[in-house]
């Protein structure tokens, strides 16, 4: 299964391709779309359409992960990165692809150990992760961060790990329980 992960940005669009065999994530490629600084926003949203489409024709992935958006203290920053997901969003619906969301936090914990990670932290795990010679810019790395973590996350659902342990803390609801509103 080939996996297109993307961390979209408004100045950067990260990307990075993954590869999952029955026992490994191999890396395939990753990189960063950057539109010009002195473009108009419709323009570099443009650009992150056409060039993600572009990876898509390339590479031919199975399905895409992009992370979700965070809310920022900043609404116009958030805003305008909610518009670079939505282009990169719309590239993946143009081509048809499966597309599944991610939390950043999701993502780091997988991958690094905890959900706090910096992105240096990330772009040193992918690294070893992927067996890479050098470290990929911080905008790939999270790219090719959340590919592996869906991935590896897809991988232990398919040996029925993934939610076992919640399945296990449940026990039988009771009628009083549910006539006190005490069922999660």
């Amino acid at each position: 299964m080939r996996i297109l992960g993307i961390d979209p940005g408004s100045l950067a669009t990260g990307f990075g391709i993954v590869e999952r065999d029955e026992q490994n994530v191999v890396h395939v490629a990753h990189g960063t779309i950057r539109a010009p600084r002195g473009d108009d926003l419709a323009k570099k949203l443009g650009v992150i359409h056409r060039e993600i489409l572009r990876v898509i024709e390339e590479f031919r992935p199975d399905l895409a992960v992009i992370e979700r958006v965070f809310v920022s203290a900043n609404p116009r920053s958030a805003i305008v990165l909610g518009q670079a997901r939505g282009a990169a969003l719309a590239a993946l619906g143009t081509a048809g692809l499966s597309v599944h969301e991610l939390a950043a936090r999701e993502i780091k914990k997988a991958v690094v150990g905890t959900g706090t990670a910096s992105k240096a932290q990330v772009q040193t795990m992918v690294a070893d992760l992927l067996k890479l010679d050098t470290k990929p810019q911080a905008d790939a790395a999270d790219a090719l961060a959340a590919a592996i973590c869906h991935a590896n996350t897809n991988r232990l659902a398919g040996l029925g790990v993934v939610g076992a342990k919640r399945r296990r803390a449940r026990r039988p609801t009771s009628e009083a329980q549910l006539a006190r509103g005490r069922v999660r």
